[in-house]
């Protein structure tokens, strides 16, 4: 039974080995989906950063240093600046007109009349 045991640890350990590699590959490989899926959100016109951001920290987490990650960091840093710049400008929709200001004085008020009677009648006159 000892020499059993000491045969089975090492094919064990390489079987584990080669699960762990392929895990690593599989990682990888959703990590590279990943970075291309937040490419393609940074380049629409109205993107979600919260998960261009999510899916570059997956591929970062992953171990993937390539240029693509650059660019994609690059891509988020750049429209996060443009962002700040445009807030408020919308180009959407009709633009309001102000109002034209008159340069007409404003109507004076109509003089008061003074009161000459009563508003009350009295009885027996």
């Amino acid at each position: 039974m000892p020499i059993e045991a000491a045969l089975i640890k090492p094919v064990v350990d390489a079987l584990m080995g080669l699960f762990r590699r392929g895990e690593n590959l599989q990682l990888k490989r959703n990590a590279e989906a990943a970075l291309r899926e937040a490419i393609r959100e940074l380049l629409l016109a109205n993107p979600d950063e919260n998960k261009a951001e999510a899916r570059i920290a997956i591929a970062k987490a992953a171990g993937i240093l390539s240029a693509d990650v650059v660019l994609a960091e690059d891509m988020l840093r750049k429209h996060r600046a443009t962002k700040s710049k445009t807030v408020g400008r919308s180009s959407v929709g009709k633009s309001r007109k102000r109002a034209a200001k008159s340069t007409a004085k404003p109507a004076e008020k109509p003089a008061e009349k003074k009161a000459s009677k009563p508003a009350t009648k009295k009885p027996g006159k």
